[in-house]
């Protein structure tokens, strides 16, 4: 598979480059030169795969030019040992929960993937990496389970200090061994800036091999489409249009979403919902697109004023604003209004949700109430509400149980360096200590 920059459209990557690269050297992001379509056949008889066997038809559909069947079969099996179900929650709505891996978020169907892929082309290049990431949160985590004691691997996370939930600092900082967490005092959108002004200074790529887990890496946006495909297995039996609801931030997961479209799987419309970080919901709304200083929201990891991959997420449908929205609604909410959606999933359902799971939900019930038409709605519910365990249960005021695996961390101490949120201080630091 080739890709090509969304800057320079004839500056073109194998998918080795572009997985350690990252970035392309113009600051652009890396796109599938051409997508393919997948098996119509496959298709047709879905609803019988499990997610392993939907994971590798996706890959191999995709990956096909530069890894054989075999080694994919190998990957996904290396990567994947949980399930993306689907409940119903309403009549028409379904929670396709995404927390059953071992950072219990979303982001281990990415990251996983990601480190076994990378894996694979390191047991054959010989070479060492060193990953560079920035988090709000749930990717930090992920990243730092999907790749701990990787060979050949060593990772810095950088993370707002003071502006993710204790047990995913924790998830951060407590592992040790190859993971490196950086506490930056700013925002995401700084820990971002960073990373990427990391792989443009000349000084930092000629003594490293850097690479990038965040979503702006295409190979995180490929596995994260499975559970998209995974989706429809599950509720193709109901015979209606499915409409997907994604609580967005950096925008990876429904541009994921969107390589699922466009590889064929029938989604009849996206919905972006956001919190107050709304560049891509006002952009939709009026087609300018004017991203603005991040705000601070109790869903955190959604916390990004100026998404990543907007840029991708446009190029889909060529850049046309009308294209775009015909396929994506955008709403965005408050802390007030996500708190209310909260109580109201539990009271009418039973069913306990972090906040952003909840800014999906509400975004789903207002598409529907503006739209109308008989679908089946789909809202991603991205990370395990004991994730949020003390805002949860202040919204909810009850008590909720705390997996085994997240009630560890807690007892662990943390240990993060501290640094401001100046280029000069990360680089001096990736140059000297690590």
């Amino acid at each position: 598979m080739l890709f090509y920059s969304t800057k320079t459209k004839s500056l073109e990557a194998s998918l080795e480059e572009a997985v350690f690269r990252s970035l392309p050297q113009d600051n652009g992001l890396y796109m599938p030169i051409a997508i393919p379509r997948i098996s119509p056949e496959f298709l047709e008889g879905i609803e019988t795969k499990s997610f392993k066997e939907i994971a590798v038809e996706v890959a191999y559909t995709l990956l096909a030019d530069d890894i054989s069947r075999q080694d994919i079969e190998k990957i996904i099996d290396k990567a994947y040992d949980f399930e993306a179900p689907v409940k119903q929650i309403t009549p028409d709505d379904y929670v396709l929960e995404l927390f059953h891996g071992p950072s219990m978020a979303f982001k281990d169907f990415g990251a996983r993937f990601m480190a076994a892929l990378m894996s694979y082309f390191l047991l054959r290049s010989k070479k060492e990496i060193k990953i560079l990431v920035a988090t709000s949160g749930d990717t930090g985590g992920a990243v730092a389970q999907g790749f701990y004691n990787v060979p050949g691997v060593s990772v810095t996370i950088l993370y707002p200090s003071g502006k993710v939930s204790d047990i995913q600092e924790k998830q951060l900082t407590t592992l040790g061994n190859n993971i490196t967490a950086i506490e930056v005092y700013g925002t995401f959108d700084d820990c971002q800036k960073l990373v990427k002004e990391a792989f443009l200074d000349s000084e930092l790529t000629a003594k490293y091999n850097l690479a990038s887990a965040n979503s702006i890496n295409i190979a995180r946006l490929i596995p994260q489409s499975f559970y998209f495909f995974s989706a429809y297995a599950q509720l193709k039996k109901l015979g209606k249009p499915l409409v997907f609801s994604v609580p967005s931030g950096n925008f990876g997961n429904l541009s994921a979403g969107l390589l699922a479209y466009r590889m064929g799987l029938p989604v009849e419309h996206f919905i972006a919902a956001t919190n107050l970080n709304d560049a891509v919901p006002r952009y939709l709304e009026n087609g300018t697109y004017q991203p603005l200083p991040s705000v601070e929201t109790i869903s955190n990891a959604m916390d990004v004023g100026n998404p990543s991959n907007f840029v991708r997420m446009v190029r889909f449908f060529d850049d046309d604003w009308k294209r775009v929205t015909e396929k994506i609604s955008g709403f965005s909410y408050n802390d007030e209004q996500t708190r209310k959606t909260m109580r109201e999933i539990y009271g009418n359902a039973n069913y306990v949700v972090c906040p952003h799971t909840a800014v999906a939900f509400r975004g789903l019930q207002d598409f529907r109430q503006k739209q109308g038409g008989d679908f089946t709605g789909v809202f991603l519910s991205t990370a395990h509400p004991a994730k949020f365990i003390d805002l949860v249960e202040e919204t909810l005021g009850k008590t909720i149980e705390i997996p085994e695996r997240l009630k560890l961390l807690l007892s662990i101490e943390k240990v993060s360096i501290k640094m401001d949120a100046s280029f000069y201080s990360f680089k001096n630091l990736l140059m000297s200590s690590l």
